[in-house]
């Protein structure tokens, strides 16, 4: 099911082509691209093989961008035409591709190598852990409580860790399928994908065991950063 934020932006979108083309203005979409990596695609072995990240980053979320560019394309092409069928069945192909683009744009941001970091809680005193600490017990039970959520994951799909701004800034554990975005109130600090590509090359049908290493790989850092940000 689409997100209703990103139905609405949808809309919005699709009525500001029409005012750009009655006024003889240029309408450009803004096109997407494969966002850089912070580390090497080697550099998160054992835990994700080098092999993984290429297969991962240079296929299949470079076929998201592509695939999300095109669809943007064709919905100019098509509101110039005055197709409004194409038009709406164009929703879910930007929907799908653009929230596709975000979870691993967010996902490889919430990686590191041991060596930088990667595995690394966030200091006691930091306000995360003061929270995690107080909801969960500490960070082995938080990510147990992840692992739960992601085991129960049925085909495609991703776990979040997120702070939910509609309830105090709690933190909390929630999947989703396939490619939906989230949006506020509900800002992630962890992404976890758990479709096939992101482990079968290297752990097969054993996704738990992906589920347990990809921990040590985690940037926390970057995880207090978001729920520092978001307000």
């Amino acid at each position: 099911m689409l997100s209703n934020t990103i139905f609405y932006l949808f809309l919005v979108f699709v009525q500001l082509i029409p005012q750009a083309v009655s006024q003889n203005l240029p309408f450009k979409v803004e096109k997407i691209s494969l966002p850089k990596l912070g580390w090497g695609l080697g550099s998160l072995e054992p835990y994700i093989s080098k092999e993984t990240n290429v297969l991962h980053y240079f296929k299949h979320h470079q076929a998201y961008v592509n695939n999300y560019n095109a669809a943007l394309d064709s919905l100019v092409e098509a509101e110039a035409k005055g197709d409004y069928k194409t038009i709406v069945e164009l929703q879910s192909a930007i929907a799908f591709n653009g929230g596709g683009h975000i979870n691993h744009s967010l996902f490889w941001k919430n990686l590191a190598p041991v060596s930088e970091g990667g595995g690394e809680f966030p200091d006691l005193n930091s306000e995360l852990s003061k929270l995690v600490y107080k909801q969960f017990g500490g960070f082995d039970e938080l990510i147990k409580l992840t692992n739960e959520k992601l085991a129960t994951i049925q085909g495609s799909g991703w776990a979040f860790i997120v702070k939910n701004l509609s309830n105090g800034g709690k933190i909390e554990v929630v999947t989703i399928s396939n490619q939906e975005a989230l949006f506020k109130p509900l800002v992630p600090l962890v992404a976890i994908d758990a479709w096939e590509h992101a482990y079968y090359l290297q752990y097969l049908n054993l996704k738990a065991d992906y589920f347990e290493a990809i921990w040590n790989v985690i940037n926390w850092k970057e995880a207090e950063r978001r729920f520092n940000a978001a307000k």
